[in-house]
């Protein structure tokens, strides 16, 4: 592939990661202000994006991106850079909101069981005494 014919691909590929950096900075954002439905990588127009992101950068190999000018070249690797480093932060902070919500759903069912659990007591009657049924309804795979 010429010079020429890659310069096409290159600006392509730095268009679609600015467009993703953006998209991942307003979900840095949204999870910040406690507002996940906000995200916009669940989008379908940004994982399609994100999917031709993936094929495109796959088909460009180091020996193509020789042919680029270097002025291309270099703008190319700072989008990539930056790319990746918005990327990483996001799944950090995605991360945390998904080890968050899980223990808070884990702490809930705990403590439902914890009240289901039949009351032992002490003294005359029936060792146990069973509790009326609570009206939650969990599900205790997490």
């Amino acid at each position: 592939m010429s010079g020429d014919a890659i310069e096409p691909k290159i600006e392509r590929l730095i268009g679609m990661a600015e467009r993703l950096i953006t998209a991942l900075e307003a979900d840095i954002a949204a999870l910040e202000r406690g507002k996940p439905g906000e995200m916009r990588t669940i989008q379908p127009e940004i994982q399609t994006l994100s999917a031709l992101y993936g094929r495109e950068a796959q088909g460009l190999t180091p020996g193509l991106t020789k042919a680029a000018p270097d002025a291309l070249r270099a703008r190319l690797t700072e989008s990539t850079r930056r790319f990746a480093e918005t990327l990483s932060r996001h799944t950090r902070l995605v991360t945390r909101v998904k080890t968050a919500s899980e223990g808070m759903i884990r702490a809930i069912a705990e403590e439902v069981d914890r009240r289901m659990a039949p009351a032992r007591t002490y003294g005359r009657g029936p060792a146990v005494q069973t509790r009326p049924a609570q009206a939650m309804i969990f599900n205790n795979v997490i």
